[in-house]
């Protein structure tokens, strides 16, 4: 929260799908657009959607904790 307001921002949408024999999960995010992901099993399915976020979210991490590096050295 900042000043009362609450700051908000969504960093993925996800969708699950039963298709016959199978899971399609899909995610959509600003970081990487749109990612389809199928499995026969759902807890197989749900760990590949996890794993794919997280090195996502660390390398925008990354980038964001290099760019702010990039900035203390210009000041």
């Amino acid at each position: 929260m900042l000043g009362g307001l609450c700051m908000e921002e969504i960093l993925y949408n996800i969708e699950i799908h039963k298709a016959e024999d199978r899971f399609l999960g899909k995610i959509y995010s600003d970081i990487d657009g749109m990612k389809e992901f199928k499995n026969k099993r759902i807890d197989e399915l749900l760990r590949d959607i996890t794993f794919d976020m997280q090195l996502a979210l660390e390398e925008f991490s990354n980038r964001t904790a290099d760019f702010q590096d990039g900035i203390d050295e210009v000041r």
